[in-house]
């Protein structure tokens, strides 16, 4: 879905000029500022978040050396992500609910393997700051139980 927005701002501040981005799971929409209204079950690609140099530093600080995430700071206005389309109204029928289970599973591998590789030289902040993000989510909404679904 095309929303007319190629640039996304700052999810914490909202400043047009970002530094860094990192890509969640759908289901930590649910975290973030003003998710209310957002069916995060519709969302069908990761959901990505921009941060500012200035606030990249705080991300990278909680992330790293408090094993902790920004998103319930970051404005889901600000995120970047697509949603199925909606032809159910106009066909008269329903479409079965998208699978993130597949999605979160290769997300959260992934993340754990930077992280089992955090010495390494090679492996970068970024990425480091995106798997603590990403597992430091998931295990908050895993201890959760979800009442959105």
């Amino acid at each position: 879905m095309f929303t007319g927005r190629t640039d996304t701002p700052c999810c914490l501040c909202g400043s047009p000029t970002t530094d860094r981005r990192i890509e969640v799971p759908p289901r930590a929409v649910t975290l973030m500022e003003n998710s209310g209204p957002i069916a995060w079950q519709d969302i069908v690609t990761p959901v990505t978040l921009q941060f500012c140099a200035d606030d990249w530093e705080l991300v990278r600080d909680l992330a790293v050396e408090m094993d902790h995430h920004p998103l319930s700071r970051c404005n889901v206005a600000y995120a970047s992500f697509d949603l199925r389309e909606d032809f159910e109204a106009m066909l008269n029928e329903t479409k079965d609910a998208v699978d993130h289970a597949e999605m979160e599973s290769r997300l959260l591998e992934r993340s754990r393997e930077v992280l089992a590789d955090a010495d390494d030289p090679m492996t970068e902040t970024r990425d480091l700051v995106e798997a603590a993000v990403i597992d430091a989510a998931l295990a908050e909404l895993d201890a959760v139980p979800s009442t959105a679904e």
